[in-house]
This record gives C-alpha cells, sequence and structure tokens, in this order.
C-alpha cells in the first residue's frame, strides 16, 4: 500500500504540469475503451448482482449496484461533458500589482493526491476517476465489496486506455480491502484529501481515524417545505419529483413541510399520488388527521431513508420551517416552494445548506446537473468547497509571484509604498 501512495505522489506532479488538450485526448480514449468493454463490464455487474442478491442485499443497494447500458451511455455522457468543459488548472484567480515589475498572482492548481471511499454505485468510480483526470489529480479508489467484479473490469480499462494515452504511471489506483482502506487513512505523507462517500456511522470512522483532512457528507436529509404562497400544481410536481424520481440517493427528499394553511388541499393530492408510486408516509399528528399515514417519530425527522418512505410534518410559518431543517437536515439540499418572493429569499438565506433551492426538485443537486462534470461527491461542510464537487472542488490554488530583483527592503515607512492594485 505504502508503494501505491508513493507512485501516485509521484505521478501527481507529473499530472499536474498536463495540457488540457492531453488530458482531454486521454478522456476520450477512455471514452473509447469503455464503449469496447461493454459486454465485459455487464458480465462483470451481473455477477456482482448475483452475488449480492444471494447475500440479501436491500433492494436500495442492489438499484445503485445495477450497472446496465443506459449507465454506461450516462458515465460516456458525463465524459464528453467533460471534455467541454475548461481546464480549471492554470486559471488565474486574480491578481495584484504590488510595485512597478512586481506582480502577485493566484492561480488554481490539483490538490494532489485524493483518496476516495464511495458505495455501491460502479458509475461513481468512472465519474471520480475522470474528474481526478481532467483535474490533475492522482487517485486512490475504494469502491464497496459488493461491486468488485464490475469496479477492477472498469478500472483496468480506465487506467490502461489513460496509459495508453498518456497518463504517468501511478495516477490511478484501486484499492481491494478493508486493510488498504485502513493503510490509506495511515498516508498522510502521500495523501492530500480524503472524501468518504457512505454512511455517517462511516464517514465518522474516517474522520476519526486519520491526520488526512476529510471532505464530504454523511446523511442526505433533504427537505421539501409546501409555503403558505404556494403553486399548488408546481408543489405537487416538486415534491413528487423530490421523492420519487430516484429515491436511492442522497438529494432525494425525506421529509416534506407544509403550511398548514394550505395543507388539506396539498397533502390529499399527494397522498394519492404518493400512494400510486407506493411510498410508505409517515406524518405528525395534524397530518395524520388529514390522510391516512403511520405515526411519524422524532427519529423519523432525522432519517435518511434513500426509499419510498417520506415523513410530513405540519408547521405554521416560514420561520417554523426553516427552524426544523436547521435542526435536522444534514446540510445537503432544501427547497421552498412558494410564489412569494419575498419568503423565498427569506428561505434561501436562512436554511444553512450547501444547495437551497425554490421551485424547483431536490433531484438537481448533482455535478453533472450544475455543469460540473458530474461528481465526487456532495460536500456539506464549510471548506474549500461547498455542494457538488466537481472540477473547481478538486483543486486548491497557489500564489505566483514575479518580480525584477525587487527586495523587501526597499519598502516601509522611508521607502516605497505598496501599490496593491487589482490588474
Amino acid at each position: 500500500m505504502e508503494q501505491t501512495a508513493k507512485s501516485a505522489r509521484q505521478a501527481s506532479i507529473k499530472a499536474a504540469s498536463l495540457s488540457g488538450e492531453m488530458k482531454n485526448a486521454a478522456l476520450a480514449e477512455v471514452a473509447k475503451a469503455l464503449e469496447a468493454a461493454s459486454d465485459k463490464i455487464f458480465r462483470a455487474n451481473e455477477q456482482d448482482l448475483e452475488n449480492s442478491r444471494k447475500a440479501g442485499l436491500a433492494g436500495a443497494l442492489l438499484k445503485r449496484l445495477k450497472f446496465d447500458r443506459g449507465k454506461l451511455d450516462g458515465v460516456i455522457d458525463g465524459i464528453e461533458s467533460l471534455i467541454k468543459l475548461e481546464d480549471p488548472v492554470g486559471q488565474q484567480m486574480d491578481a495584484v500589482k504590488l510595485d512597478e515589475g512586481l506582480v502577485l498572482r493566484r492561480v488554481r492548481c490539483p490538490i494532489g493526491v485524493l483518496g476516495i471511499v464511495f458505495e455501491s454505485r460502479p458509475d461513481a468510480l468512472v465519474q471520480i476517476s475522470t474528474l481526478a483526470l481532467k483535474s490533475g489529480n492522482a487517485v486512490l479508489l475504494k469502491g464497496g465489496s459488493e461491486a468488485a467484479n464490475t469496479n477492477r473490469v472498469l478500472a483496468d480499462t480506465i487506467y490502461n486506455a489513460s496509459l495508453a494515452a498518456g497518463m504517468p504511471v501511478g495516477w490511478m489506483a484501486l484499492l481491494e480491502t478493508r486493510d488498504d482502506v485502513k493503510a490509506m487513512l495511515a498516508m498522510d505523507k502521500y495523501i492530500d484529501l480524503v472524501i468518504p462517500r457512505g454512511s455517517n456511522e462511516f464517514v465518522q470512522y474516517i474522520m476519526n481515524n486519520t491526520k488526512i483532512p476529510v471532505m464530504g457528507h454523511a446523511d442526505g436529509i433533504c427537505h421539501v417545505y409546501i409555503d403558505e404562497g404556494a403553486d399548488i400544481d408546481k408543489a405537487v410536481r416538486v415534491a413528487f419529483d423530490s421523492k420519487c424520481q430516484y429515491p436511492a440517493v442522497c438529494n432525494a427528499m425525506e421529509t416534506l413541510l407544509v403550511h398548514s394553511s394550505i395543507a388539506e388541499t396539498v397533502l390529499l393530492r399527494l397522498a394519492e399520488e404518493y400512494e400510486e408510486a407506493n411510498v410508505e408516509l409517515r406524518g405528525d399528528e395534524r397530518v395524520r388527521e388529514v390522510i391516512n399515514c403511520k405515526p411519524a417519530t422524532e427519529q423519523d425527522w432525522a432519517t435518511e431513508y434513500n426509499d419510498m418512505i417520506l415523513s410530513i410534518a405540519m408547521v405554521d410559518s416560514l420561520g417554523e420551517a426553516i427552524e426544523h431543517i436547521n435542526k435536522y437536515g444534514s446540510g445537503h439540499t432544501d427547497c421552498i416552494v412558494t410564489e412569494n418572493e419575498g419568503c423565498a429569499k427569506e428561505f434561501m438565506a436562512l436554511v444553512d445548506s450547501s444547495s437551497v433551492f425554490w421551485n424547483c426538485s431536490t433531484r438537481f443537486a448533482d455535478g453533472f446537473r450544475y455543469g460540473l462534470g458530474a461528481e465526487v461527491g456532495i460536500s456539506t461542510g464549510k471548506i474549500h468547497s461547498r455542494g457538488p464537487v466537481g472540477l473547481e472542488g478538486l483543486t486548491i490554488y497557489k500564489w505566483l509571484m514575479a518580480g525584477n530583483g525587487h527586495a523587501v527592503a526597499d519598502f516601509g515607512p522611508e521607502g516605497k509604498k505598496y501599490l496593491h492594485e487589482k490588474i
């Protein structure tokens, strides 16, 4: 493991200097290679699915694990979109003239070596590795054991195609065991950032067992609040899509909040829609007076179901909705449905989440949909990147200064004054 991390460190230095044209050419070769290996990938995934069914893997996880024609087309489309994005490496963020002939610039650069541990979605491996490639980073990847066969074929295909296109040896490696993860967490000398994607317990374990900076999110407890000023048709459409379009992911709604003044109208319509979609509803006491559903417990408000289950609460004001979200939410994505612009602005200003929406589904919280070229994950913390982490989120910056024999001794009370002019 240490040699793998060392190789990644060496490769990251070379990758940081590669041109955008070269990285795009490598991505194009990766896309071609994935298409050429499609039958092999599908066979490996069928084996993983069969093994997981025998092991009793939950239905929601089986859905994430499946990698079929649609998933392959999706990741290839993602790579093609990624190629079209401007290379962030070397972009000038700002520049200041300190003196005549003395200029300070801040430019984007890769983070270095990324250690990424993710759940049972094989498509995440493609998204993460190609984002790392485009952003000039090296990456160590560990997927779930349930996807071992699919991940191995995908990683080999991507790595071999990228090497043939000129990427440095060791820029990418697939870790296979839990022991590899433990060893990786001790490699703070070589690894610059760890991004875990999994349960709350797993993310906490990672944070508590490494000195390496950790970026990510634990839970995706997302809310839709239907305000008293909502258009009912919009509210029903947004609330249905947020829960049902794909419930097994972190940006799906888990709690619906409805203003009491329109609750009866909204809930009766939504209950019918949700019943047809086989959504299990859990409501507070006032909600249960309007629709037939199970009682919601205190634990429900803080639970990420990742399934066709929805908790519903009735509130009497915008402020009460905001308070509920900030108390029980995970800082991922929350939405208000209203035609009242003032209420929308207050909601968007006061809800402390990485993505806050107005009149649109929480399912839009995604790196590909944001135009970031897919994502390596969602950051709900308050560090250099927040929300979907795409290309820019995998870069940091460095300061570059160029002068002409300038010396600090020339500046001071009796000498020159710094200009500090933005250029």
